[in-house]
C-alpha cells in the first residue's frame, strides 16, 4: 500500500507481532482528517496590504507573526485545560474558531475608507485572524494522536494530510493567481536606467493610473479571492468534524493520571528526543522557507522569468503533491531517519546547480521539479516523526497525560519561529543589497543576494541540520519496542 500501513519492517520483513491488533482507518477517515489541513495553507499563500507602504505592511507582517508565535503556546495551555465534551476535546475548538476565522480574513482584504488608522486596522485583523487560525491549525494538529493508538495508521493519515495541504498551497495560489491575476500592477523603471527625472515622471504617471481604478479593481479582486477561499475554509471544517472521530482512548493509558499544564511543560521541555528533533527540523525548515520565499523574486529577477515563475511554483508544488505518496512507502520501508538524509539533502545538488548554471528555463524547470521532491519529504517528515516522540515520552512518563497539545503547539511556534526569521533575514539582506519595490529590474547586488538566499544559505543551513539531526535517538528499532511496550501498557 502506497500510502503505509501494512506493518512492513525495514528490510521487508512482515514480522509485526501486534499486526492482528491493528485498528485501521478506513481511506474515507484519512480524507476527511487530511481536508482539514487545507485552510490553513489556502489562507497562508498571500498576504498583501493595500494602500500602505512597503515599510508599514513588512511592520504588520513580523508583528503578525510574532503575535502568532506567542499564541501557540497559550492555546496550547487552554487546550490542555478543556474537558472532554460529546464531540471531544479538540473537536470544538476546531468548530467555533472557523465562522470568526473566516470573517476576520475577510476584513483582512478589506480597504476601509479612511485617511487614518490604516495601519491599525490590517495590524488588528491580521493578528486576530492567526489567532483564530492558532485555534484551528494547533487542536487539529494534535488530532493526529486522537485519530488512532496505531503508529502506522497515524503515519498513513499523515500522509494524507501532508498531500491535501500541499494541494491547499497549490489552491490557494491558484485562486489568488487567476482571480487576482487579472489586474495588472505595472512595474516601476529604476532610476538607475532611466534618469531621475524620468523617474519623477514614471511616478506620477503610474500614481495616476492608480488612482483612477487600478487600486479599486484589485481591492475588488482580492475580496473576491477571500470570499471563495473563506467558503473553501468552511468547507473543510464541515468535512473534518463530520468525517473525523476523536477518540479518547487513543491516547490514555490505564495507569494516566493529570499533571497541571506547567509540569507537563516542564516534562515536554525535557524530554531529549522532542528537543533534538526541533533543533534538526529548525535548519532544515529555515532552508526551505528562505528557498520559498525568496524563489518567486529570484525567477522574476535573476533568472529573467518573469512571466513563467508562476508555473515554476506550480511545476515545485504538483511535484511535491506526487512524491508524498513516494516518500511514505519509503519511509515505512527503510526508516524515517533514513528518510530525512536521503529526501532533505537531495535538493543540495540541483540548488547548487541553479546558482551555478546560466539561465535556462529547461534547467529551470527540473530544478524545481526534483526541489519539490525534497519538499515533500520537508512536508512529511516533521509530523510524521513527531507521534513517535510523543509516544516515546508516554513511556518515559506514564504518569503524565493530556499533553499533546503542548508538543504539538510548542511545535507549530517553532516552525512559525522560523518563519519569521526566514522573513527577517530576506527583507534586510535584500534592503542591504538595494532591492527596489515593483521594480522592473535590479541592481547586480539584489541578484547576487537572491542566488545567496536561494543557493548557498539553504544548503549551508540543510548540512548544519542533518548534522545535528544524527542527535536523535529515535531510530526503527526503538520505535518498534516503543509500540510493543505501550501495548502492554494499554
Amino acid at each position: 500500500e502506497i500510502w503505509g500501513g501494512r506493518g512492513e519492517l525495514p528490510g521487508g520483513a512482515n514480522a509485526d507481532p501486534l499486526q492482528e491488533n491493528r485498528e485501521r482507518l478506513s481511506v474515507c477517515s484519512k480524507l476527511c482528517y487530511a481536508v482539514g489541513g487545507a485552510p490553513y495553507q489556502i489562507t497562508g499563500c498571500a498576504i498583501i496590504f493595500l494602500q500602505l507602504d512597503p515599510f508599514y505592511a513588512s511592520i504588520i507582517l513580523f508583528v503578525g507573526r510574532a503575535w502568532d508565535a506567542i499564541t501557540d503556546p497559550m492555546v496550547g495551555f487552554f487546550i490542555s485545560k478543556t474537558p472532554w465534551t460529546r464531540l471531544g476535546r479538540l473537536m470544538p475548538w476546531i468548530i467555533f474558531s472557523t465562522p470568526f476565522a473566516v470573517i476576520s480574513y475577510f476584513l483582512i482584504w478589506f480597504v476601509p475608507d479612511i485617511s487614518r488608522g490604516q495601519v491599525m486596522w490590517y495590524l488588528a485583523f491580521y493578528c486576530i485572524f492567526q489567532t483564530l487560525v492558532t485555534c484551528f491549525h494547533v487542536p487539529y494538529s494534535a488530532l493526529t494522536m486522537f485519530i488512532s493508538r496505531e503508529q502506522s495508521e497515524r503515519d498513513s493519515a499523515t500522509a494524507y494530510r501532508m498531500t491535501v495541504e500541499v494541494l491547499g498551497t497549490v489552491l490557494g495560489t491558484a485562486i489568488q493567481g487567476q482571480i487576482v491575476g487579472k489586474v495588472i500592477t505595472p512595474c516601476i523603471e529604476s532610476p538607475f536606467f532611466i534618469g531621475k527625472t524620468n523617474s519623477s515622471v514614471a511616478m506620477e504617471e503610474l500614481n495616476m493610473t492608480r488612482d483612477t481604478g487600478s487600486l479599486t479593481d484589485t481591492r475588488n479582486a482580492y475580496m473576491i479571492a477571500a470570499g471563495v477561499i473563506g467558503g473553501l475554509y468552511i468547507l473543510c471544517a464541515v468535512i473534518l468534524s463530520v468525517g473525523v472521530q476523536e477518540k479518547r482512548e487513543s491516547s490514555e493509558l490505564q495507569s494516566d493520571e493529570p499533571v497541571s499544564f506547567f509540569q507537563g511543560l516542564k516534562l515536554v521541555m525535557n524530554h531529549g528526543a522532542y528537543i533534538k528533533l526541533i533543533a534538526g527540523f529548525l535548519f532544515t525548515s529555515l532552508a526551505f522557507m528562505l528557498l520559498e520565499g525568496n524563489f518567486a523574486l529570484f525567477c522574476t529577477y535573476t533568472l529573467g522569468f518573469r512571466n513563467e515563475f508562476q508555473n515554476i511554483l506550480l511545476a515545485i508544488m504538483l511535484s511535491a503533491t506526487l512524491t508524498i505518496p513516494l516518500w511514505q512507502w519509503f519511509l515505512t520501508r527503510f526508516g524515517k531517519k533514513t528518510a530525512v538524509y536521503v529526501g532533505i539533502s537531495s535538493a543540495i545538488p540541483f540548488l547548487i546547480m541553479v546558482a551555478v548554471l546560466d539561465s535556462n528555463l529547461i534547467v529551470t524547470y527540473i530544478v524545481a521539479i526534483a526541489a519539490g521532491i525534497s519538499v515533500a519529504a520537508a512536508f512529511l517528515l516533521p509530523w510524521s516523526m513527531l507521534p513517535d516522540v510523543i509516544d516515546d515520552f508516554k513511556l518515559q512518563h506514564p504518569d503524565s497525560h493530556g499533553h499533546e497539545a503542548i508538543f504539538f503547539s510548542f511545535y507549530v511556534f517553532f516552525t512559525k519561529f522560523t518563519s519569521g526569521v526566514s522573513l527577517g533575514i530576506s527583507t534586510l539582506s535584500l534592503d542591504f543589497a538595494g532591492y527596489q519595490t515593483r521594480g522592473c529590474s535590479q541592481p547586480n547586488e539584489v541578484n547576487f543576494t537572491l542566488k545567496m538566499l536561494v543557493s548557498a544559505v539553504p544548503v549551508g543551513l540543510i548540512l548544519l541540520g542533518l548534522l545535528l539531526f544524527k542527535l536523535y535517538p529515535i531510530d526503527e528499532e526503538k520505535r518498534r519496542k516503543n509500540k510493543k511496550a505501550l501495548q502492554d501498557l494499554r
